[in-house]
Order: C-alpha cells, then sequence, then structure tokens
C-alpha cells in the first residue's frame, strides 16, 4: 500500500514539475503557437455549437467603420453566447492606407475582455500591407488565400506608407504581438520596419525568431546557434502565403472563403454579409405574386431600381406568391436580385404560399429566404419546362445557389428530376453540406466527406415544404405570419410596400396584348385615312399618337430600344417612296413592308431570336396581334371608305372617289391617256402637290404632278404638259 502511495506522490510531483517548466519556457520568447490552435482561454467547449459572422473591414479603417463593427460584433457575440454557441468572427481584411491609431483601436478592442469566449480570424483574400497588417495581428488565427492558381497572396510591409518609425508604433505592434501571440514579436516588428534584420536561431529546445540587434541579449539567456537569416536589413517584412506557413505563424491555407469556411466547420451561410452595419434597416416590400410575366419582371425591376436610387433602401422583401410560367423570366428576374451587392443591401425572400417551377429561382436569388408554415418551395410549377432548356435553367440555379452560398446540388434538383443530393458529413468537424456523388468526387478534400442519406429519387424535381427547407439549410428560418417576420428581423413597422403609380399603370395598361392591337389598329387606320387626303394633317396627327405611345411603352417596359424605333421609322420610309417616289417598283413595298413588322415584333419582347418554347410562344402571339391589327385596319378602311366621305364632318378626311360616269370616264381615259383636251386648262389643287396629288381641272378630278416644287392645296394650277395619262401642272399667278 506504501508502495502505490509513493508511486501516485511521485507522478503528482513529476506533473507538477513539468508543468511549472512548460509555464517558465512560455514566458520567455517561444516558438510561435500554430494558428489553429486558438488561445487555451478562448478553446471552445465540445458541447458548444459554432456559429460565425463575416465581417468584410473595407480600407481605409476609420472611427466610423470601427464603431459599426463594434456594434455589429458585440450583437453577435452576446446573442450566440446567450444560445449557448461559440461565435466565430472571421474578418476580412483589405489592404489600404489606413491610420496607425485608428488600427491600433481596432486591435486593441480586438485583444480585448469584450471579445472573450470568441474567436477571431483574420482572412486575407489578397495581398495585406500598410497598417491593416496589425489588425490581423490581433486575431486568433490569420487564414491567407492561397491555390493553384495564384500564390502571390502576401503580408507584411505594414509600415509602408511611413516616412519614419517611430516608438509608438514600436510600442503598439509589441503590445498587440505579446497580447495576442499569433505572430511572434520579432516577426511584427520586421512587418513593420524594414531597417531591422529578421534572423532564426536554433535553441535547445526549439527554433526562436529574433531581431538582429537582440543576439547579443539572447546569447546571455541560452545557448544558440548560427542565425539565420530570414529577412535582411533595407527588406520589407513581406510573407507570402507558403513562407507564412513555413514560419508557422499561419497554418490554414484556404483556395476562397467556401473553403474556409467548409475548414472551420462552420454553415455556407456565415458568408452572408450585414449591410446594416450602421444600426438601422431601411426597408422596402416588393410583392412577386401570380403568374411569371414578362410584364411582372419589368415593373418589378424598374420598382427596385427606383426605390435604390430615391430611399438607398439597404433590405427588400420580396413577397413571393407565385407558380412560375415563365423561365426566361424568372431567371431574368433572379439574375437581377442576385446582382445587387450583398454588403450593401439585404434581400429577403418571404414564401407566404408558394414559390413553385421557375419561380423557386427568384427563391433562390435572394440573400435569405424565409417561409410562412406550408408553403412549398420548387417542384413542378405552371410552366412545363422543355427537356432540352433543362441543362442551362439547371446551370442558372447552382450559379445563384453558389453566388448566394447555398447547396447547388440541392438548387438542381429543384429543376431537374436526374439530379440526386446525398447529404454528407465531413468527418473532421461534423459539418454537413448536400451534394451529388459526382460533385462531392471533386471536391478538393473528398476523402473527408462520408457520404449520408438520399434526399430524393431520380424521377420527380425536388418539393421542398417549409419545414424540410429549413432542415436542408435552403430556408433561412419558417415564420407563422408577416408579423413573426418583422419581428425576425427587427422590424418596427411594416416595410414599404411599393406599387406603381399612375404613369406605371399607364404603361402597364398600354403594354397589355388588348391596348397594343387597339393602338396599331387606329395608327393604321389613321394613316389610312392620311394617304387618302394628304394635307388634312388629322390621320397623320392621330396615327403618330398611336405609334408613339406604341413604342414610348414598350421601351417604358424594357422591350423596345433606339433599334425598334429605327426599323419602324426606316420602314415607314421605304413605304412612303413606294407610294410617291418609286411606285411600282416593289422593292421598297416589300422590304419597308417587313422592316415594319420586324420592329413591332421585336418591340414586345427582350430577345432577338426566339431559343425556347416560351419565347416560340410569344413571337407567334405578337405575330397575332399584327395579323389581327392588319385585318382590323383593312375592315376599317373599307368602313372608312364607304361611309366617311358622304358623312358631314368627316368628309374632309378622306375624299369621295369618282363614281358613275365619272369613274368610267377616268378609267377609260387613263387607259387610253385621253387627256390631251386638258392641255393649257386651268384649274385648281384639290390637294397638296409633294409632288403628286390630284387637281380639278374644270369639271375632272385628275392626277396630276406639280413641275417645279410644292403646291399647296386651293392654289391655282395650269396644265402644261400631257404624256399619255401622266399630266403636269404649274402655278400661276407667281403663286408656289
Amino acid at each position: 500500500m506504501r508502495r502505490w502511495a509513493t508511486a501516485v506522490f511521485s507522478l503528482v510531483l513529476f506533473a507538477m514539475v513539468a508543468t511549472v517548466a512548460v509555464w517558465t519556457a512560455s514566458a520567455q520568447d517561444p516558438a510561435p503557437p500554430k494558428a489553429a490552435e486558438p488561445a487555451k482561454e478562448e478553446a471552445a467547449k465540445p458541447d458548444e455549437r459554432r456559429v460565425g459572422k463575416y465581417v468584410r473591414l473595407a480600407a481605409p479603417l476609420t472611427d466610423k467603420n470601427f464603431e459599426r463593427v463594434r456594434r455589429t460584433v458585440e450583437s453577435f457575440v452576446a446573442q450566440a453566447k446567450k444560445r449557448g454557441e461559440w461565435p466565430v468572427l472571421i474578418l476580412e481584411i483589405e489592404s489600404g492606407r489606413t491610420k496607425f491609431g485608428d488600427a491600433l483601436d481596432l486591435a486593441k478592442y480586438l485583444t480585448g475582455p469584450n471579445l472573450a469566449g470568441a474567436t477571431t480570424i483574420a482572412y486575407v483574400p489578397k495581398t495585406l500591407t500598410g497598417h491593416g497588417v496589425l489588425v490581423a495581428l490581433a486575431c486568433n488565427e490569420i487564414v491567407l488565400h492561397r491555390d493553384a492558381a495564384d500564390e502571390t497572396t502576401e503580408l507584411g510591409d505594414a509600415g509602408e506608407h511611413e516616412t519614419a518609425i517611430d516608438a509608438t508604433m514600436t510600442a503598439g505592434y509589441r503590445q498587440i504581438a505579446e497580447s495576442r501571440r499569433t505572430v511572434p514579436v520579432p516577426i511584427a516588428l520586421k512587418m513593420l520596419d524594414k531597417s531591422v534584420e529578421l534572423v532564426e536561431v536554433e535553441t535547445e529546445n526549439s527554433r526562436e525568431f529574433v531581431l538582429a540587434t537582440d543576439l547579443p541579449e539572447l546569447r546571455k539567456k541560452k545557448a544558440i546557434g548560427e542565425p539565420k537569416t530570414i529577412v535582411a536589413a533595407g527588406t520589407p517584412g513581406r510573407f507570402t502565403a507558403a513562407k507564412a506557413k513555413d514560419l508557422g505563424f499561419v497554418s490554414t491555407l484556404a483556395p476562397d472563403r467556401e473553403g474556409l469556411v467548409r475548414t472551420l466547420g462552420l454553415p455556407n451561410d456565415v458568408l452572408q454579409e450585414d449591410p446594416s452595419l450602421d444600426g438601422e434597416w431601411r426597408t422596402v416590400r416588393i410583392e412577386v405574386n401570380g403568374p411569371i410575366t414578362p410584364d411582372l419582371v419589368e415593373r418589378t425591376i424598374r420598382l427596385v431600381d427606383r426605390q435604390l436610387e430615391e430611399t438607398n433602401a439597404n433590405f427588400i422583401c420580396v413577397w413571393l406568391d407565385s407558380p412560375g410560367g415563365s423561365p426566361v423570366d424568372s431567371m431574368r428576374l433572379a439574375n437581377y436580385l442576385a446582382s445587387l451587392d450583398p454588403a450593401k443591401r439585404r434581400t429577403v425572400a418571404y414564401v407566404s404560399h408558394k414559390a413553385r417551377g421557375d419561380a423557386a429561382a427568384i427563391a433562390l436569388a435572394c440573400d435569405q429566404i424565409v417561409m410562412e408554415r406550408g408553403a412549398m418551395l420548387g417542384g413542378a410549377g405552371e410552366a412545363e419546362i422543355d427537356e432540352r432548356a433543362v441543362p442551362e435553367i439547371e446551370a442558372t440555379f447552382r450559379d445563384l445557389a453558389k453566388r448566394k452560398h447555398r447547396s447547388q446540388a440541392l438548387a438542381a434538383a429543384l429543376v431537374n428530376p436526374a439530379v440526386v443530393p446525398f447529404r454528407y458529413t465531413r468527418t473532421d468537424n461534423g459539418l454537413v453540406d448536400y451534394f451529388t456523388e459526382r460533385d462531392a468526387a471533386a471536391l478538393p478534400d473528398a476523402d473527408k466527406w462520408r457520404k449520408g442519406e438520399e434526399i430524393k429519387a431520380a424521377d420527380k424535381v425536388l418539393l421542398l415544404n417549409a419545414e424540410r427547407a429549413e432542415q436542408l439549410s435552403v430556408a433561412h428560418e419558417i415564420v407563422g405570419d408577416f408579423a413573426e417576420f418583422k419581428t425576425l428581423y427587427g422590424l418596427e413597422n411594416d416595410p414599404q410596400l411599393v406599387e406603381p403609380g399612375w404613369a406605371q399603370t399607364l404603361i402597364d395598361k398600354l403594354n397589355s396584348p388588348g391596348m397594343s392591337l387597339l393602338l396599331l389598329l387606329i395608327g393604321g387606320a389613321a394613316l389610312y385615312a392620311e394617304l387618302h387626303a394628304p394635307g388634312i394633317g388629322v390621320g397623320a396627327f392621330v396615327g403618330a399618337v398611336c405609334f408613339v405611345l406604341f413604342f414610348w411603352s414598350a421601351y417604358l417596359g424594357g422591350t423596345a430600344g433606339w433599334l425598334e424605333v429605327l426599323l419602324f421609322a426606316l420602314g415607314t420610309l421605304c413605304l412612303l417612296m413606294e407610294i410617291f417616289v418609286f411606285p411600282g417598283a416593289g422593292i421598297f413595298g416589300l422590304g419597308g413592308g417587313l422592316l415594319v413588322i420586324a420592329s413591332l415584333v421585336l418591340a414586345s419582347q427582350t430577345y432577338i431570336i426566339p431559343r425556347n418554347e416560351y419565347q416560340m410562344d410569344h413571337v407567334r402571339t405578337s405575330l397575332l396581334t399584327i395579323v389581327g391589327a392588319a385585318g382590323g385596319v383593312f375592315v376599317t378602311a373599307a368602313i372608312m371608305r364607304r361611309f366617311l366621305p358622304h358623312t358631314p364632318m368627316f368628309n374632309r378626311v378622306m375624299l369621295a372617289p369618282p363614281m358613275g360616269e365619272e369613274l368610267r370616264q377616268l378609267s377609260q381615259r387613263e387607259s387610253f391617256g385621253q387627256f390631251e383636251h386638258l392641255l393649257n386648262a386651268r384649274g385648281t389643287a384639290y390637294t397638296p402637290l409633294v409632288p403628286g396629288g390630284k387637281a380639278r381641272i374644270g369639271e375632272e378630278l385628275v392626277d396630276v404632278m406639280a413641275d417645279g416644287g410644292f403646291i399647296d392645296r386651293g392654289l391655282p394650277v395650269q396644265v402644261i404638259e400631257v404624256y399619255g395619262n401622266r399630266i403636269v401642272v404649274r402655278a400661276v399667278d407667281g403663286s408656289v
């Protein structure tokens, strides 16, 4: 029994001596700790779930930026601790001319007691110089960017913008390096001051880094080997990713932000940035309800653009309740929403009942998705997607998911039944994600992922209810109603509902197929009337107004531009040349007609060549509208020709054609060219002669050509030449 007691006492004594020895060694300049191992007092407990926050520190750092970051970080840390979670802060630091005082204030905050119990990680995606380096030194870990194509990321040269390094700066860098111990003090001082020399020496227990000026003092304390110069005096202290890892103050290199969070065992939604760093949301609400149509998409984009310009909104709630309907237009709206800068504004899709079929892309394009209980996402929608278009649409769904940090496999399964996603778990940190077998095999760390359950079979597209969408991390939250939605984001009032004004309502009405048909019909009939009574002006005015309204509404609706207007103008000019300048040539009439038709078709769509079934249907609808308008013009012209010349007040709009005996004689004379009797006769211009028109010579109304220029209506004329059925007149009494 005594031997057992002696043995236990010896073990305890040995442990105490070893502990004292380790503590004594750490009190001197130790070898740098691995960056991936945070300080012991900040190590997460095994039962604590790690949650992350991604914050971008734009250069230059200022007091205002510091206060915004401080409020955001403190709120995040407090909420995480309240829920019993371990907060991980990822700070992406940009290079720039940050003042030393501003950088030191932030560095002291990061190493202070307010962030005790949290892990801070400095992520350097591009070369970082200037005093932003000091902020990186204040973090628990430093992660540099490096991949097969780019190995040039560097860290250091903190004093590049300083003319001289004073004692205050040196003391600040020393204080932060000693406090955090992520980077050894000599390396930190070399990053600041290029005039010093950094060397490496071997001691009995480890290697150490020291400034050349401190070597004599170090030799007094311990035996060291021959010093090896790491960075010579006069050379800036800049360390590549590979060199930093070799020296031990960087242990993790990340190819991108997504790879970083995977390595840390954090979900992808960590990368969502917070545009409300100024402490308030400026909210608007856009409703996307019913089938997706080109008009709905155009209106939504215009409303969002207007709000961004007028209110600089940083919170856009997209109230989504749609069965889909037009994959092309859904993709267009989705790409527009995804292109909004997440650092400046947050987009949230509120799915009240459904976002089926192609409408699911609109939800995926938002930074976050919030669904009401019972709401559905994905599955078959109103539009039947052509099998030939599925790969292109799947690629768009995948791209949207990648940009918003969601599973690409789950997004692809929402539209392609052949995509089968599985649940995968990372073996080293328990991170869960969803991949297809092919996607998982292509991962750079594929050996660390373990395949799990199948999410769906390969026969139908993926349809998710709210609960399942939240389980798969597609949806951010589930709420019972919009009041819970406001509480979730701390919104005191309802987001401003953006509705179209009277001008927008007018544009939408004018852009409707029925109104477009009516405008084309009235415009065509008015121009027909003008051609039969040139110079009156009523028909030209009404026709011009109709076509201007047609193209104006199409332009504001986003489907027409200068190309369509120019094509219409050129086509109209060709038709006029066919009528007045080169009658009977045919080429101007045919070409002009085709140009006019092309301009009207293009003005009703956003593409030139249809590439899928929906676009073909749209083109057919546009052509049917034009054919209907042409048929309407033909019927209207017949009615106008029959009744207007004999109707009071309208008989001046359209001239009465020759009738009875007058028509018989005129036809006979035109057939045989019997107009010689009109030579030298005088009459009156019945219409403006430009140069062709009609003149009344005696009791006869004949077609004439003016000699020498324009002759206004009502002026006296005299026949000077007759060539068959060609009659040439000249103004008399000096009137031209």
